[in-house]
């Protein structure tokens, strides 16, 4: 049970946000390795109203632990927008880090001592990585690994990001960072939502760190991953790098511009 102290005070108060759909036959487990492996970390379970009985036992542990927290959301409208709540909920309670974490298992709790002590050590974000050295992925299809490489490949060359998992999840952001990279403008409702928050960290000038992680798949329940989520991921991901690369080609342009004016 680790006990997470803070020389800034960034560590004083942690939030863990959990957003939920279809969760029954995990959440309880997640909760009980999360309140074992940072014992003061407080737990937001946001459920976008389960038909299996996630949210009644959501609130079963509530009621057992000051510590677990339980946001009932009207239905299931994409985990961006249960993160988005979560982080505003998360920032008016006044935490100082806030975490995004999975709730089939396949971010391990057992590392998120890792993620806080980044922060301790000055990062504004950390970044579970599975594409770092060090990080790797267990009972994943080959398939599911393209994907996931390919498509934090396609980020880094489209916006010139320095991160080798993009599309990674399990994440551990400073208050401050939160309310500087403009949460009300974020629009991404899936696998794309956590591309949309590293590069807005980025371009806000934050430093993001990557933390090497084992990434687990899930042992029960259906994964949330589609194919339209990852559509989505791929044509955000080109508009922003289009919109970032024709900024960029402009920019050198005016600079030109101005030096052979100044000549």
């Amino acid at each position: 049970m680790a006990d997470m102290t803070s020389q800034d005070g960034a560590l004083d108060r942690i939030l863990v946000i959990i957003p939920t759909y279809n969760e029954a036959q995990n959440i309880e487990s997640i909760t009980n390795r999360l309140r074992r492996s940072v014992a003061d970390a407080h737990i937001l379970i946001a459920d976008d109203n389960s038909p299996d009985g996630t949210g009644a036992i959501a609130d079963r542990l509530a009621s057992e632990d000051d510590h677990v927290h339980v946001m009932h959301r009207k239905g299931k409208e994409g985990l961006g927008a249960a993160y988005l709540a979560g982080f505003h909920w998360g920032l008016d309670q006044g935490f100082t880090v806030l975490v995004s974490h999975d709730a089939d298992g396949s971010h391990q709790p057992e590392e998120l001592p890792k993620l806080l002590a980044a922060i301790d050590a000055g990062a504004d974000m950390a970044k579970g990585s599975r594409w770092v050295r060090g990080g790797s992925v267990v009972n994943w299809p080959k398939s599911r690994e393209m994907i996931s490489r390919g498509g934090s490949l396609w980020t880094r060359l489209w916006l010139g990001i320095p991160v080798k998992d993009a599309t990674g999840g399990f994440n551990a952001y400073r208050a401050s960072t939160l309310r500087g990279i403009s949460l009300d403008e974020v629009a991404s409702a899936g696998y794309c939502f956590q591309i949309d928050l590293v590069w807005r960290a980025v371009k806000g000038g934050f430093r993001v760190v990557e933390v090497p992680i084992e990434f687990v798949e899930r042992e029960f329940g259906d994964s949330k991953m589609s194919r339209d989520i990852v559509i989505e991921a791929l044509i955000r991901t080109t508009l922003w790098g289009v919109e970032h690369r024709a900024s960029q080609l402009f920019g050198a342009v005016r600079r030109t511009a101005r030096g052979r004016s100044a000549s």
